[in-house]
């Protein structure tokens, strides 16, 4: 069992809501990867995702995209991103950490090879973003198997046998994209997005969280409604990347002080 249905289950009773930040691994800087992973888990995230740096990320817009030209740059890789794990993990073995990325560094590694590896790491769930659910059975098992969570996006576009299949796969959460596109495009349609979540909800018995186009924490709030979780990506590599990266990790750790706080505005625990 992996690190991340305990922290739903204790948000959950909490009455509170997930806060999930994605960041690039070697973004800014090599170095700076550890620093900002402290900082935001300092400042109140519940589960980290871990970007792993590709060259065609059909998924990201414009700004992950500089993220992981930067880091390629650097020469940072999966294996890279699984040191970054394994050295965090001697510091904190409670928070969740989940991989997210594409398939072609993972099919290089070989499968099993880089399942093992993750394990071995402390990585607890992996998000890939060009393994469909209809062909990716045996690859949720063999995750399943390891311990680790296979996580399965789903989009304002997908139908009924889409959602049953992710809800017969998925393990961890589901991720649920909010805008029809690419990291960061588009406008947020907030009342849409929470009345999707909800339909979800009603067939995947698991967690939901939701990103693309969460900026701040007024709309991380309103998101909240329903979803179980918000993810913030875009707006925290702008965030990172404005200025010296030396002071990259303080400038995530205030922004996600900042959406903590608002999230937890309006938290209701739960009665017995």
């Amino acid at each position: 069992m992996s690190r991340i249905a305990p922290v739903f289950e204790a948000l959950r009773a909490a009455g509170r809501k997930a806060l999930i930040p994605y960041v690039t691994a070697g973004f800014p800087r090599r170095e700076d990867t550890l620093p900002i992973l402290r900082s935001m888990v300092a400042a109140g995230a519940d589960v980290i995702e871990l970007g792993v740096p590709f060259s065609d990320p059909m998924a990201d817009g414009p700004v992950i995209q500089r993220a992981g030209d930067r880091a390629l740059a650097q020469g940072v890789g999966l294996t890279d991103v699984l040191a970054f794990v394994a050295d965090y993990r001697r510091e904190d073995g409670k928070t969740p950490i989940v991989l997210m990325g594409y398939a072609n560094p993972i099919e290089r590694m070989g499968l099993e090879r880089f399942i093992a590896r993750a394990r071995e790491a402390g990585v607890d769930g992996v998000l890939v973003v060009d393994y469909p659910p209809e062909e990716s059975a045996a690859y949720a098992t063999q995750l399943r198997a390891a311990g680790l969570d296979p996580i399965f996006l789903l989009a304002p576009t997908s139908g009924e046998e889409r959602v049953a299949r992710v809800a017969a796969l998925a393990s961890g959460y589901v991720y649920y994209v909010s805008l029809k596109g690419v990291t960061g495009a588009g406008h947020l349609d907030v009342a849409e997005a929470v009345r999707r979540v909800a339909q979800i909800k009603t067939r995947v018995p698991l967690p939901v969280g939701v990103g693309f186009g969460i900026r701040d924490g007024r709309t991380a709030t309103a998101i909240a409604a329903s979803a179980d979780a918000v993810v913030i990506g875009t707006r925290l590599i702008e965030v990172l990347e404005s200025g010296d990266p030396a002071q990259a990790a303080e400038r995530a750790g205030r922004f996600i002080a900042d959406i903590r706080g608002a999230l937890d505005a309006t938290a209701t625990p739960a009665t017995a």
